[in-house]
């Protein structure tokens, strides 16, 4: 089931995704509004989960030099870095 979010909910998640540095700020921004919204429930919580990292451990995740161990977490990292491929 898709939770779709708009408005307050939809700038939080905005805000969130700036991070201030252009690599992390360019990853999130794209993936938030590109597949955001198809995503369910579940990966939309760890989509928000991934959002309270520090910016140097996302970083790491999101340039494939880390792993996460925790299963829907290393799903998102991955859904994250194929929507910046495309």
């Amino acid at each position: 089931m898709m939770h779709k979010q708009t408005g307050p909910d939809r700038n939080r998640l905005s805000w969130q995704c700036r991070r201030g540095m252009r690599e992390l700020d360019e990853l999130l921004m794209r993936f938030l509004t590109r597949r955001y919204s198809s995503l369910d429930a579940v990966e939309q919580k760890t989509f928000e989960l991934l959002l309270e990292y520090p910016d140097a451990v996302l970083l790491e995740l999101l340039m494939g030099r880390m792993t996460p161990a925790d299963k829907n977490v290393a799903n998102i990292v991955q859904e994250i870095r194929n929507t910046f491929a495309v």
